[in-house]
């Protein structure tokens, strides 16, 4: 008997039936179809599902799952009527139980772990990592939104992986004090000369819109700097600069960072990426006076440590990118304690063996994507450090974005 003909490769546009396997990174599972792998957004493990292909690459295609033939217990009806197929791009997993979505989000965390990180089963295992949910619940929490504007002024969010604006009347995951803002259509203000509109709701009580421009930021309404208050203390910053997005974050982080240092009177510490100073505030009040190092290169982010540590006399500002100062001794060791803090690419190799040619006592790295930690894990172990715990948090709902806090340590000596 001849074996049956293989089937042909999928097309774009094309609708095909499929199961769905595990989760992967970017809000998506796993499926195959004749052998070729799809990664499929809107749908969950275990769900049998009619998939619309959305994009062709070489070894793999996307697709969105547009009809359910079989779903999930954990499936429910997104709260937002424009996350769905071909609307909206920023929501991942409103379709998902939040209970279910921390489970999503650990899954995720391991597998990069173990493929990116070089870590065992084993050793996964015994981090015993959980993601855990912040107070507030899954919408209004989103404290900072950016709208992109299109070509007739309106403002909106965007496709998924497209430059295409969706307007939209309202963001359930932004704060209410936002949700409240007349920016968005109908009854919102057109952007006709504005590329992107943000907007703030601080947790010192402050409402802003900014508008930007070929890069250059205005202030529209509300203040141009806004309150933030965290760690018992109170922090400034432009109303475009960076903060934590949902309203209890900071804490949490800081609060976990401390936790897993424990910072003792005397000990220095860095505070690489430092932003604004909120880890170096938090440490600078448990060390008694010891030397704390912010080393941060945005200027508004240099700017607002400056302002906001200014109280604190053993703190310095380091204005410069942090591979910079470390390849250019700007900083230098020994030093007992780092916090690590990079954008979503991660510390990358150089950054991590300068840390570890300083010889800490300890390194705390907040990580806002598993894939490029994972990545750090990997060269932190190729110095002899281990990762010794790991904390998940669920800083953004809805989405598959999940903040994970490190504890790594060097050899015994």
């Amino acid at each position: 008997m001849s074996a049956a003909p293989e089937r042909p490769g999928l097309e774009e546009a094309e609708r095909v039936e499929l199961t769905v396997d595990a989760v992967a990174p970017g809000g998506h599972c796993v499926a195959r179809v004749g052998g070729q792998v799809v990664f499929v957004r809107h749908a969950l493990p275990g769900e049998r599902v009619v998939a619309e292909v959305t994009e062709l690459h070489r070894g793999f295609a996307r697709a969105d799952a547009v009809e359910i033939l079989d779903a999930s217990p954990d499936r429910v009806v997104p709260p937002c009527p424009y996350a769905r197929p071909g609307a909206c791009g920023g929501c991942d997993l409103q379709h998902v139980a939040p209970a279910a979505q921390l489970d999503w989000k650990i899954a995720v965390v391991r597998e990069q772990l173990t493929r990116l990180g070089h870590l065992t089963d084993a050793q996964v295992d015994a981090l015993g990592v959980r993601v855990e949910a912040l107070p507030g619940g899954p919408l209004g929490w989103r404290s900072r939104v950016r709208y992109a504007v299109d070509a007739t002024g309106r403002a909106g969010l965007l496709k998924h992986r497209s430059h295409e604006v969706v307007p939209i009347d309202r963001c359930l995951i932004a704060h209410p004090a936002i949700q409240e803002l007349p920016v968005l259509p109908p009854a919102g203000a057109r952007w006709p000369d504005a590329d992107a509109v943000e907007t703030v709701a601080s947790t010192g009580g402050d409402v802003a819109v900014v508008a930007y421009a070929d890069g250059v930021a205005t202030a529209v309404s509300g203040p141009e700097r806004v309150r933030e208050t965290a760690a018992g203390r109170a922090f400034t910053l432009p109303a475009s600069g960076f903060w934590q997005v949902h309203p209890a974050a900071a804490d949490t982080l800081v609060g976990a960072v401390l936790d897993l240092l424990d910072p003792r009177p005397g000990e220095s510490a860095w505070d690489l990426y430092g932003g604004a100073g909120l880890f170096a505030a938090a440490l600078a009040g448990r060390v008694d006076g010891a030397r704390v190092t912010v080393v941060e290169s945005a200027p508004d982010g240099v700017a607002a440590a400056r302002t906001n540590l200014a109280d604190l006399s053993a703190v310095e500002v380091v204005a410069a990118r942090v591979e910079t100062a470390l390849a250019r001794r700007r900083i230098t060791g020994p030093v007992d304690l780092v916090v690590l803090d990079p954008p979503r690419s991660g510390a990358g190799a150089p950054v991590v063996r300068g840390v570890v040619a300083a010889r800490p006592r300890a390194v705390a790295y907040v990580a806002c994507d598993p894939a490029a930690f994972a990545r750090d894990v990997r060269t932190f172990a190729e110095a002899g450090w281990r990762l010794a715990a790991l904390r998940g948090f669920d800083l953004f709902p809805n989405t598959q974005h999940v903040e994970l806090v490190g504890l790594f340590l060097p050899p015994a000596r």
